[in-house]
């Protein structure tokens, strides 16, 4: 079973950026799809993006295209999020999630395991 735990959140001005970790630990990541979701006040869980093992699939919900990227570091068995040009309607409690079938799902329920997510707030 592995568990993961968020960090990096905060709080940003419009425009700035962040770079959100996904470290995993009791088993590597190789072998896991992860997927990177969000959710603010009031509102569904979204997915924001997701990458395969293989890192060959990879999704971005349109409202971050162009703007997020993710990669991943088995080194360090961790995923990163990095947000660049950040909006107001950005901010949300984030959460990376493990799928252990390896595929990119954009559906939260797809994924078993789960980190207790990182705040990030846009704002002026």
């Amino acid at each position: 079973q592995v568990q993961l735990v968020e960090s990096g959140g905060g709080l940003v001005q419009p425009g700035g950026s962040l770079r959100l970790s996904c470290a995993a630990s009791g088993s590597t990541l190789n072998s896991y799809g992860i997927g990177w979701f969000r959710q603010a006040p009031g509102k569904e869980r979204e997915g924001v993006s997701c990458i395969s093992s293989s890192s060959r699939s990879t999704y971005w919900v349109d409202s971050v295209k162009g703007r997020f990227t993710m990669s991943r570091d088995n080194s360090k068995n961790t995923v990163y999020l990095q947000m660049n040009s950040l909006k107001p309607e950005d901010t949300a409690v984030y959460y990376c999630a493990a799928n252990f079938g390896g595929l990119c799902y954009p559906h939260t329920y797809r994924y078993m395991n789960w980190g207790q997510g990182t705040q990030v707030t846009v704002s002026s």
